[in-house]
């Protein structure tokens, strides 16, 4: 591994959207990346499909053998809040990155420049603005896949930082040992986890993706309240039988030892800050390196397939 700065200074925004309003929304993400920028961040990191919203709870009128006309004028605002990568928006999100002076990490619903699908993505912007690359969510779990498309290998996204090199896996992707080792092959550092899992259980995949992988863990998820979901959307009754509190959160940040370093937080939002001891990634493979002295390439191979389809 390259040489690396000492150390990296991390915010992790745990907080809700605007839901169902792009701008509005990028609007609160830029406001919370200025704040970060006041504590001197090093990288910024948001939640999953940050923008426009996680849509929790929705099915869009869409069971097996049928749909209806209302699902689909709900599921149209979501497309119509969804960002073209690149375009007007994501020079915003450059704008408020560069700013701060700082790398950004952020969740967003994609919408395709040529086709209609929506993909779940990951952008990454440099600390001049300049959005260095994106992650589309390879498998959509479960319901997901009725509103988000799959994705080829070809956005198996990392990018290379004074910080070492910065990538990861959305939710449930990291539920997919291969695709984990395909992050691993890559070198990464600081492995970022957006997701919108915020069962206690999940805390114990993030502690053991950073054993595994040796490598500081960034876990993001929104807070978000039944509250703040428009009332008008069609199919907003299907949210009574939740409790308010539909996403308690569970953002953390993990040492390459398994430690917390910082949370995790739970029931607000919060932005959580953290200054990484990057020496500690060197120190943690002295007796497991997972793709380097503990690697058995004589008898287990992977293979990739990046190219775009």
């Amino acid at each position: 591994m390259k040489d690396l700065a000492k150390e990296c200074k991390v915010a992790v925004v745990q907080a809700a959207p605007v839901l169902f309003d792009k701008d509005k929304t990028i609007e609160k993400a830029t406001a919370l990346i200025a704040e970060a920028a006041k504590q001197n961040v090093d990288l910024i990191v948001f939640p999953e499909s940050y923008i426009p919203a996680y849509p929790r709870g929705l099915s869009y009128g869409f069971v097996v053998g049928s749909r209806t006309q209302q699902g689909r004028e709900d599921f149209k605002r979501y497309y119509d809040n969804a960002l073209i990568v690149p375009g007007p928006d994501t020079d915003r999100l450059g704008e408020a990155a560069h700013k701060a002076n700082a790398y950004l990490c952020i969740g967003i619903t994609e919408r395709d420049m040529t086709n209609c699908t929506l993909y779940c993505t990951t952008l990454y912007f440099s600390p001049d603005g300049t959005l260095l690359g994106k992650h589309r969510k390879l498998k959509p779990t479960g319901s997901e896949r009725l509103i988000w498309g799959e994705c080829d290998g070809s956005t198996l996204t990392t990018i290379d930082t004074p910080f070492g090199t910065v990538g990861g896996l959305t939710c449930w992707e990291n539920y997919m040992p291969l695709a984990r080792a395909a992050m691993y092959e890559k070198g990464v550092a600081i492995y970022i986890a957006p997701t919108a899992d915020s069962r206690e259980e999940w805390q114990a995949t993030m502690k053991h993706i950073a054993l595994e992988g040796r490598c500081f863990v960034i876990g993001c998820n929104q807070h978000v309240r039944k509250s703040m979901y428009p009332t008008d959307l069609n199919y907003i009754g299907e949210l009574d039988g939740f409790e308010d509190n539909m996403c308690p959160g569970g953002s953390c940040i993990i040492s390459p030892f398994g430690q917390y370093i910082a949370g995790p937080v739970w029931d607000k939002e919060e932005t959580l800050y953290a200054t990484l001891d990057l020496d500690q990634i060197a120190m943690s493979r002295l007796d497991f390196d997972a793709t380097g002295h503990y690697a058995r390439p004589d008898i287990f191979e992977l293979i990739v397939h990046e190219k775009k389809i």
